[in-house]
């Protein structure tokens, strides 16, 4: 947990230096299972039961902002981080 929690600490400071791997990562962390469309597309989708799937390009160096921007929001990230934050202090 505390290697997810640096990762999303890390995109919330900066999310146009954001890899396509910590992206990834934050997403199966969240229970997203990942796939590739056929045809040999560049772009990933992630999907998890009973939610929106999340298509990411995988570019490099960076994933676009407006990705992770709307990542960010439809995960919570925000809230996520400052709740896993307080209770990491209260332990």
């Amino acid at each position: 947990m505390p290697n997810i929690l640096k990762r999303v600490g890390s995109i919330l400071q900066n999310r146009k230096n954001v890899s396509f791997k910590d992206l990834e990562k934050i997403l199966l962390y969240f229970g997203y299972k990942e796939g590739q469309p056929s045809g040999g597309s560049s772009h990933y989708v992630f999907r998890k039961q009973g939610k929106t799937p999340i298509t990411v390009p995988y570019k490099r160096p960076h994933v676009g902002s407006l990705y992770v921007s709307n990542i960010i929001e439809l995960l919570g990230l925000e809230e996520w981080y400052e709740a896993q934050k307080d209770r990491k202090r209260f332990s």
